[in-house]
């Protein structure tokens, strides 16, 4: 597992958010690195390196198109029976269905599902919020999250000179919990795992199991200033937070199936 990196220092014990002003709502097609950049400078903020950027899943997947018109979608026998348990449109559940590998549980107004990047979320992350203003119209994930956050990465680098990691960040529910809570389903220049196994606690005990996962500590903290409504910040800064630099991908911080006790 990949050792916590000091990157920027945790010695500064400060953490800084900035939401990038002036994003404009999305359109598929748009050149995405180019807007959050001219967004960013027409702010008068600047990017160093050990930064990480934030962005919110919706807006990343309308500039890759990753809207579906259901008029257009052709439900299966297995989403109308889901459909009857479930209260949702046939069409929606047809989309969940290909977007998902296993179907784990469904309940009025829920299906909870094993997506097709690896992870257990609602719906499959298929969602019809802020996407155009009709019920005909819905919007997956990205197709790739990992590479989407790469682009961005390296536009930054090649606009700006400087190092720094992205995250793609959607919001789940828990388990155990009510609410939801941003996390990360697409990193790059980041591990999105910490391992501080064999670090002393306060005491001087080693520690045996404690691994932190970074990636969406950070979505999380950046998920407060994007809101989930009508905000209208889609893209937030976020300056010393400490990480694992490096390539980074997001099935690092995914459970193995053979190691889930609870599926």
């Amino acid at each position: 597992m990949q050792k916590l990196l000091l990157h920027p220092p945790l010695m500064t014990m400060k953490l800084e958010l900035f939401a990038i002003p002036g994003i404009p709502l999305i359109q598929p097609g748009d050149d995405l690195p180019g807007i959050v950049l001219a967004a960013a400078a027409a702010a008068g903020m600047t990017w160093r390196d050990g930064d990480v950027l934030a962005l919110a899943q919706k807006i990343v997947s309308k500039a890759e198109g990753r809207l579906v018109h259901l008029p257009e979608v052709q439900p299966s026998a297995r989403a109308r029976e889901l459909a009857g348990q479930t209260g949702k449109d046939p069409r929606l559940v047809q989309v969940i269905l290909e977007e998902s590998t296993e179907v784990l549980r469904a309940r009025p107004g829920l299906l909870v599902v094993e997506h097709r990047l690896g992870f257990v979320c609602a719906n499959a992350g298929v969602d019809q919020s802020n996407v155009a203003g009709s019920d005909d119209w819905a919007l997956l994930l990205p197709l790739d999250p990992d590479a989407s956050a790469r682009r961005l990465r390296d536009a930054i680098r090649a606009s700006a000179g400087s190092a720094v990691a992205v995250i793609v960040c959607d919001s789940h529910g828990r388990a155990w919990r009510f609410g939801t809570v941003g996390v990360a389903i697409g990193v790059a220049g980041l591990h999105p795992l910490s391992d501080l196994r064999g670090r002393a606690d306060l005491t001087g005990r080693p520690l045996q199991i404690t691994e932190v996962g970074t990636a969406d500590e950070i979505a999380a903290a950046a998920g407060l200033l994007m809101g989930q409504a009508g905000e209208q910040r889609p893209a937030v800064l976020v300056r010393g937070a400490a990480f694992g630099a490096g390539e980074g991908r997001l099935a690092e911080i995914l459970r193995p199936k053979a190691l889930d006790l609870f599926r």
